[in-house]
């Protein structure tokens, strides 16, 4: 028994070392630079290949050409990333036998490469746009290799063999001046035009197998239609997972949903790959065609476009890009921006009464408070003004202005925005907008900004604007009159006017009393007194003045403002007096 099972040790050591030197007698046989090509991918003639190149490997493609072809053209379409590619031939002094190829298991390159020749690099190019290489062809004993290659990334690319000198006629022709100009730009608009291509000049315009199609948008040119559809491709996968996180709340429903969208979806995706007009679709072509001019609307104001023009070729399914463009919106028509200063009272207009007009103001407060009072009235009758404060993109403050005093409270910013916009007019209010009693001037808005470095809020106001006068006390040279004042120290000025002896009757007062009309537009001999007054408690806050040197039997109207540190001086209501004929 020891006998046998050490026979049978000595057997199969002796197998072994026999298996293992059989491939080596084979190996020698092979030249010493043989490099295994596996997998082995023949480039057919004539037909469009589409191929994967995976990062960082080398894709190898073999072909050879037919004894009596002069020439070959070679033409490779990168996807969207920039590839290297070259072409090298590699040419045996005998062509190998059929029967070794037979008889061999190896594949019909490696055949050849066993064979001793000579290997030249016929052509090599780097980049992302579609290539073409052109020339003779080499001698019969010659296989062609296609090397590819992607450094950066995943990618695709197409490649296309033709045996001939003369052209494929399966890619479309660019004119020599390929390039994509700019006829014009416009704020949501711009028009482009480009070299007709001579593959859609050529055909009659019964036959429609051409078009171009115009792509535009705001991140980066496109070299292809393949570049196109793989960020649109991006762009609906991010949708669909999405519209996926969505659905995930519960199994049963996601299942239910899937079931159903996939038999309704299952025979329109076969209508749709069985219809070669759709192929396209999904470019969303802004402009396609024949025509060879385009204007792309519905654009964002001062934003950059790009804009890449591809013409294809519908019946072969391919495409050549011609040279894109770029270009910048103008921006949106602003109005100007004006300058409040410190103080500053100013009569804002809006000449045009058909249609709203707008106007921008800004406003920096003084003061390490950074607060500020803004003041405005309304000054065109029935006419309302909207007025809208914000400070960094955000309002503030919104709010309609008409001919009551409006304050408004500045605090917290450095600047201001203040925008104001006409609301409208009322039908009957609408002659009375340009007051006579202003010269004339179409004011609608009166405004005043002012810093204030101490003050916590907005001033106090009068209980009423009216005035009142004692009838006890009217005497042919003098009257009396009273009005409401604050708890503030403030300023009070009055005014007359004379009218004469019939003034009164014939309605000279009426011109008077807009609330709008101020001191800065009154002369300085109708003023007749300036007091200061201030009472701590609001109901008892009330002052008079003795207005002397009158007329006896004549007509006055008498004004009264509260001049203020801050703000537009507020003017109470007019008050016509006649003063006594006899006494």
């Amino acid at each position: 028994m020891a006998l046998g099972s050490l026979s049978w040790c000595l057997g199969a050591a002796l197998a072994l070392f026999c298996g293992s030197s059989w491939p080596q007698v084979h190996s020698s046989l092979a030249p010493e630079n043989e490099v295994p090509l596996r997998p082995t991918t023949w480039f057919p003639e004539g037909k469009i290949t589409s191929l994967t190149l995976p990062k960082g490997r080398t894709r190898r493609l073999y072909f050879t050409l037919k004894k009596k072809a002069p020439g070959m053209s070679v033409t490779v379409s990168p996807c969207d990333l920039p590839i290297e590619w070259s072409l090298s031939a590699r040419t045996l002094k005998d062509k190998p036998l059929k029967s070794l190829e037979w008889s061999s298991k190896k594949s019909t390159p490696e055949v050849w490469w066993q064979g001793p020749g000579s290997e030249e690099k016929m052509y090599s190019f780097t980049g992302s746009a579609v290539d073409t290489y052109k020339g003779p062809s080499k001698s019969h004993a010659t296989i062609y290799i296609l090397r590819l290659r992607s450094k950066q990334q995943n990618t695709r690319a197409t490649v296309y063999l033709h045996e001939g000198l003369g052209p494929s006629g399966v890619f479309p022709l660019l004119p020599a001046d390929h390039s994509v100009h700019t006829l014009g730009v416009g704020m949501t608009s711009v028009t482009l035009s480009w070299a007709p291509s001579a593959s859609i000049t050529s055909l009659p315009q019964s036959q429609k197998s051409y078009d171009y199609c115009v792509l535009a948008n705001s991140q980066k040119s496109y070299p292809s239609v393949c570049a196109a559809r793989e960020k649109i491709g991006k762009k609906n996968d991010q949708k669909e997972e999405k519209k996926e996180t969505r659905r995930r709340v519960t199994a049963w429903p996601i299942l239910k949903e899937w079931w159903w969208q996939q038999w309704d979806s299952y025979p329109e995706a076969q209508s749709a790959a069985s219809s070669p007009t759709d192929e396209y679709s999904d470019l969303q072509c802004v402009c396609q065609g024949t025509e060879s001019v385009c204007t792309v609307s519905e654009l964002l104001p001062e934003t950059q476009y790009y804009f890449d023009v591809f013409v294809i070729d519908r019946l072969n399914g391919t495409s050549m890009a011609y040279k894109g463009t770029f270009a910048r919106t103008h921006e949106e028509a602003r109005a100007a921006i004006v300058t409040l200063r410190e103080g500053e009272l100013r009569w804002v207009t809006f000449s045009d009464k058909g249609s709203n007009s707008e106007q921008f103001f800004t406003f920096r407060p003084r003061g390490i408070q950074q607060s500020g009072l803004l003041t405005l009235q309304s000054c065109g009758g029935g006419e309302k003004v909207k007025v809208t404060v914000s400070s960094k993109g955000q309002v503030l403050s919104s709010q309609a202005v008409g001919g009551d005093l409006a304050h408004i409270w500045l605090q917290g910013s450095p600047s201001y925005l203040i925008h104001l916009e006409r609301e409208g007019t009322t039908p009957s209010r609408m002659s009375d907008a340009a007051d006579p009693a202003l010269g004339g001037l179409m004011a609608s808005v009166k405004m005043q900004t002012s810093s204030a470095y101490h003050r916590r809020g907005v001033p106090s106001l009068p209980s009423t604007l009216q005035i009142k006068s004692f009838n006890r006390l009217r005497g042919c040279n003098s009257v009396t009159l009273a009005w409401m004042g604050t708890e503030e120290r403030s300023l009070y000025c009055v005014y007359r006017r004379k009218l004469g002896e019939h003034g009164a009757e014939a309605g000279g007062a009426s011109a008077l009393t807009s609330p709008c009309l101020g001191p800065e537009s009154r002369s300085d001999t109708e003023r007749v007194l300036c007091k200061y007054f201030q009472e701590l408690n609001p109901r008892r806050a009330v002052t008079t003045a003795v207005i002397g040197g009158l007329e006896p039997g004549m007509a006055y109207v008498f004004d009264v403002y509260l001049m203020r540190r801050w703000g537009i001086p507020i003017k109470y209501a007019s008050k016509m007096l006649k003063t006594r004929k006899e006494c």
